[in-house]
């Protein structure tokens, strides 16, 4: 998740949508106040060894703490802050509300079907060998939705959700809306566990291809996706 004060946007990081690539080309044009959550130490080198700003005022002060943020660092050691995949509601608070309100807000997401193939290769990429396809489906469908993270009750919240279908495109347009003084270089971050590269119709059978579109009604009823 990135805030940009400079540019005035704020990127709420979605999985499987080239998420981790996008928020290493972002964190380029960050400034020395904006906010940029750390991602896996592999990916904090490839970001490091472009040169391009890391992790940054991402936690929150001590002074601000609640009880509950010093229940959950006594009891399990997390501190409080953002973090990836955060949600649009948890942002909200965090920024307040002239910032969220005031800032482009924006997000990805990609055909459920796709994604859920793409999630079960990341996943399941240290199993040997992987559970079968179907079972993962079956057990795991109703954990990979990212609805909430860019919606609040159930209604998108953001200025805009591109589709990781069209991402050129998507990018091109959201370079221009900003006003970067460059175009978005993304590197291949996680782009190398997906071995089966078929169509995603040839991999499921009539039972997983239902347990999915029953997890994601709402995305392929809001953006109109097919099977």
């Amino acid at each position: 998740m990135i805030v940009s004060h400079r540019y005035r946007f704020i990127f709420l990081k979605t999985r499987k949508t080239a998420g981790t690539s996008i928020e290493i080309a972002l964190s380029r044009f960050c400034g020395e106040d904006d906010i940029i959550t750390p991602i896996t130490k592999e990916d904090e080198r490839t970001r490091r060894g472009l040169g391009y700003q890391g992790p940054k005022h991402f936690r929150l002060s001590l002074l601000k703490y609640s009880r509950a943020d010093w229940m959950r660092l006594f009891t399990k050691f997390k501190p409080a802050g953002c973090y990836n995949h955060m949600p649009a509601s948890l942002i909200r608070s965090w920024v307040g509300e002239d910032v969220w309100n005031s800032y482009y807000k924006f997000a990805f997401e990609r055909n459920p079907w796709d994604k859920v193939i793409s999630s079960y290769y990341w996943r399941t990429r240290r199993s040997h060998p992987p559970p079968p396809f179907s079972d993962f489906v079956q057990q795991q469908a109703h954990r990979l939705s990212d609805f909430h993270i860019y919606t609040m009750d159930g209604k998108p919240v953001v200025d805009h959700v591109g589709r990781f279908e069209n991402l050129e495109e998507e990018l091109a347009s959201i370079v221009k809306r900003l006003d970067l003084p460059e175009n978005l270089l993304l590197p291949r971050a996680k782009s190398k566990q997906r071995r089966d590269k078929r169509h995603y119709r040839e991999v499921y059978g009539p039972d997983e291809r239902l347990r999915v579109e029953e997890e994601f009604a709402r995305e392929i009823q809001l953006f109109g996706y097919e099977y």
